[in-house]
């Protein structure tokens, strides 16, 4: 089972969409074989952070050409996405980890991954209020400054 999923494929079960409808350029799926650089490329992460991503738990899946050469998929782009969501979110690379391997785990985890992710959701709630009070007094000085630069504007042209 691949991260992303929560259940098979073949059972007809439903699978967990990570991130949303894919981005652009990508290959169909079947031919999407991407190698690290293109990864890099695509998600604009570096190759060092992919490869550490993967030795710490959070993608320890990759396939590998007969080469050893890594061989990413769609379905870990995906992944990727959610991971950048996440990491937005501030959720720690700790608590990031510890959901994948939840992932991995199958379907009994459902409810504790609901509550990494709601006490996640309710910590980005707090944020947005926060920073829509921040944004607030930025408007306060900016119409401040506004103001008071007409004043003084209208004041000169007397």
């Amino acid at each position: 089972m691949t991260v992303t999923e929560t259940t098979g494929e073949r059972t007809g079960a439903r699978t967990d969409i990570c991130a949303g409808p894919p981005q652009g350029d990508r290959r169909p799926d079947g031919a999407d074989r991407y190698t690290i650089s293109e990864v890099a490329a695509l998600t604009g992460l570096s190759a060092h952070t992919l490869r550490w991503y993967e030795r710490i738990g959070l993608m320890p899946h990759i396939d590998r050409s007969h080469t050893g050469q890594r061989r990413y998929s769609n379905r870990d782009l995906d992944w990727l996405a959610l991971v950048g969501k996440l990491r937005l979110t501030g959720m720690p690379v700790a608590d990031m980890v510890r959901y994948a391997e939840m992932v991995r785990e199958g379907d009994h985890t459902y409810a504790d991954r609901f509550e990494l992710l709601e006490a996640t959701r309710e910590g980005v709630v707090a944020r947005i209020a926060e920073l829509q009070g921040t944004l607030a007094v930025l408007d306060r000085k900016i119409s401040f400054y506004a103001d008071a630069g007409r004043a003084l504007a209208s004041e000169r042209s007397r």
